[in-house]
């Protein structure tokens, strides 16, 4: 089978894709991720791979995104913000339902795979993808292939704690993994509506900041200027330990454009070189990239 379906299993959204041998889309179709419910969201993964193969006329392998990952010891997810998932066996779940083998990967794994195949990273040798929304995420690609590392939790950047706390940064907020001051819960679209709510602002969600901010409410921009400097400090960990060619942003706080122009400039300071090269980048494909890098997960025959 050349075809190849991506699935982008989210905490409110199931998104399938088709590609050809050649990476270029044939189909696409998103519904609703039946909440709280893993039977009724085993069942709408297979309905939309069944919708899929009587539209495309054509099997496929199948891979598919999602919170969390698998544990290297018996296979079911752990550590996803999606908790109907925790302790499930989603891979062999899936597998008998669709009856062929899948393949599985944690969604910001998926953006990286996607980002630097034919995305934003593409021909650089190492790429790490973060993903900057309902949670934070983040994959690494070297020479094309996918670090899962002995634990399956390489690239796990958002349950770090935050470098170098500061006083703005103060009382550490708690983590629904159980830690507290977790990268996570600063660089999280919740996080950064939390962050505004502390320091005297409206209760409002990320995008509204970002867009109050544009319109020059000074509230807003001083919340993304504590975001700018947060993700600095931890991309600059990153960088220090990893030394990526490109970090490619994903998720929905990825769209704040000046993310891109302070947040370099931020960094310089807390790496360890004398001069910075690393890329930061948008990821090409947008809110897409997910869901193609699951259909990745398989090589092109």
């Amino acid at each position: 089978m050349s075809t190849r379906i991506g699935i982008d299993l989210g905490g409110t959204k199931i998104e399938l894709v088709v590609l050809d041998a050649a990476g270029c889309e044939r189909w696409r179709r998103r519904v609703a991720t039946p909440q709280g419910d893993y039977a009724g969201t085993l069942h709408a993964i297979a309905a939309l791979v069944d919708e899929a193969e009587r539209v495309t006329g054509a099997g496929a392998r199948v891979g598919i995104g999602t919170p969390g990952s698998p544990s290297p010891r018996d296979g079911r997810i752990r550590n996803a913000n999606s908790t109907c998932l925790n302790g499930q066996a989603l891979q062999q779940d899936l597998e008998a339902l669709l009856r062929r083998p899948i393949r599985l990967a944690n969604d910001a794994n998926c953006l990286a795979m996607s980002e630097a195949a034919d995305g934003a990273g593409a021909g650089a040798r190492t790429v790490f993808a973060a993903i900057l929304g309902t949670g934070v995420g983040g994959g690494i690609v070297v020479d094309g292939k996918l670090l899962v590392g002995a634990n399956a939790v390489a690239g796990e950047w958002g349950h770090n704690p935050l470098p170098l706390p500061e006083a703005d940064d103060l009382p550490l907020p708690a983590c629904y993994c159980g830690r507290a001051g977790c990268i996570e819960t600063y660089l999280s679209g919740p996080g950064l509506a939390a962050d505004h709510l502390r320091h005297g602002g409206e209760s409002v969600d990320a995008a509204s900041i970002a867009r109050r901010a544009a319109a020059g409410e000074r509230a807003s921009q001083a919340s993304l200027e504590r975001y700018e400097a947060r993700l600095a400090r931890a991309l600059a960990g990153v960088i220090n330990l990893l030394d990526p060619e490109v970090i490619v942003l994903g998720g929905g706080l990825s769209q704040v454009a000046r993310l891109y122009d302070n947040v370099p400039r931020l960094w310089a300071s807390h790496v360890f070189s004398d001069s910075v090269c690393t890329r930061l980048l948008p990821a090409l494909h947008g809110d897409a990239s997910g869901v193609r890098g699951a259909a990745w997960l398989w090589p092109a025959e």
